[in-house]
């Protein structure tokens, strides 16, 4: 059995997608420390030509705190509102634009401030859209030492859950060391994405935006086709 394990990331590039579709069950942490100026609240979309990110704001609070001890911040409903008409403005003449914008609203809108929760349900929102059918786990619920840190816990997560191989995005590639997962009977690999093109609108293609950018431009069933295949395993 193949697995995953991962931050939550809110709306991520395809290429996080690509990791899901492709094992059997994807964790995703909840119980570690909120990392800033990374890509768990914020990603990136097209705006005029060029890419600018959007960021769901926090309540300030301890850098220290785990993940789903964070909370979105009380201006949330307004910042949500200003972000969402940005993205309709941005890509009200995208090809996909009438069947994705309802979808994303249904992430925005979902009734709760608790940021782990937030992102997990907008992960659950955009699979089910693709048909990734994947049992996403969170990492909290496994009976492990959550004391563990890196590739310790990550070892550990696999043996509680019986995996046999292990597959880390590419950019991980100097964190893990092939011969502990061997010695655990673990197979360790790394997915590496395709170099993704597609048509945004008449400008010059700009990679690796959110999924939101992937599902504005590409029908369901062509972004599945790159779920699939426009990717490599190492």
């Amino acid at each position: 059995m193949t697995i995953a394990v991962m931050q939550p990331y809110f709306l991520p590039y395809i290429g996080y997608f690509q990791l899901i579709k492709t094992v059997d069950k994807f964790v995703v942490y909840d119980n570690i420390e909120f990392t800033k100026k990374g890509w768990i609240n914020r990603n990136r979309i097209l705006v005029n030509g060029k890419d600018e990110y959007f960021t769901l704001p926090l309540k300030k609070d301890s850098d220290y705190l785990h993940i789903d001890k964070r909370r979105l911040a009380d201006l949330f409903e307004v910042e949500k509102n200003k972000i969402l008409r940005k993205i309709a403005a941005c890509y009200k003449k995208a090809p996909f634009f009438e069947v994705v914008f309802p979808l994303i609203e249904k992430v925005f809108n979902e009734n709760e401030d608790n940021l782990f929760k937030f992102i997990y349900h907008s992960l659950l929102v955009v699979c089910s859209y693709l048909g990734i059918g994947t049992e996403v786990i969170v990492s909290s619920s496994l009976p492990i030492n959550h004391q563990l840190k890196s590739q310790d816990k990550v070892i550990s997560i696999c043996k509680a859950l019986n995996a046999t191989h292990y597959i880390n995005p590419i950019g991980g590639v100097e964190l893990y060391s092939a011969k502990a997962f061997e010695e655990n009977n673990i197979k360790l690999s790394f997915i590496k994405s395709g170099e993704l093109n597609y048509q945004q609108f008449q400008n010059e293609f700009i990679p690796w935006l959110s999924i939101l950018d992937v599902m504005m431009f590409n029908s369901k069933e062509k972004i599945q086709q790159y779920l699939q295949s426009d990717y490599i395993l190492i």
